[in-house]
């Protein structure tokens, strides 16, 4: 039988102004190490582009990666315009003593609301922290009861997608 799902989240892009800001960030802060760096020159969309292409490695392989470009055309360019929201995020299954230390690397480093806060969703608890460059990243702690939690929700999933695009709105959150 073929594999029908990806196997993990490879990595995920984004562009930065300041790769050493960047970097103290994910390192000091987050503790993901630095663990690849390329300096590239490639025509790109027309025009010769040089960058740097930084990855953070996460346990499973994967990685946050970040582009840098030489001209600052090109960054303007390709930014991503951000409004803030907590609704738009990358989210990390951390352990409970993983999620402690990076709220402790936050409050040293002085991140104050509205860039970090703790949300209890009942199934899980999350730490968010915004990043240098306006990424806001999720840790978060699942419920002891996580895999008994998933099946209900998984049970039942399009028949709560089906219930709520019909109008009724109401929450199926039990564990909060």
């Amino acid at each position: 039988m073929s594999q029908t799902l990806p196997l993990r989240l490879h990595h995920h892009a984004w562009i930065t102004e300041d790769q050493e800001a960047n970097r103290r960030f994910y390192e000091e802060v987050i503790g993901l190490p630095l663990v690849a760096t390329w300096s590239e020159r490639d025509v790109l969309f027309g025009a010769e582009r040089s960058y740097c292409h930084t990855f953070y490695g996460l346990a499973d392989g994967g990685a946050l990666a970040f582009f840098q470009f030489a001209d600052p055309k090109d960054t303007a360019e390709y930014k991503t315009q951000i409004n803030f929201t907590p609704f738009r995020h990358i989210a990390f299954k951390v352990e409970q003593d993983v999620q402690d230390a990076i709220g402790k690397r936050i409050s040293g480093a002085g991140i104050a609301e509205p860039e970090t806060f703790v949300m209890d969703h009942g199934y899980c608890v999350s730490l968010y922290v915004t990043d240098p460059n306006g990424l806001m990243l999720e840790f978060a702690v699942d419920h002891a009861d996580a895999d008994a939690i998933n099946a209900a929700r998984r049970e039942t999933a399009h028949a709560d997608l089906a219930r709520w695009l019909g109008g009724d709105h109401t929450s199926n959150n039990d564990w909060r």
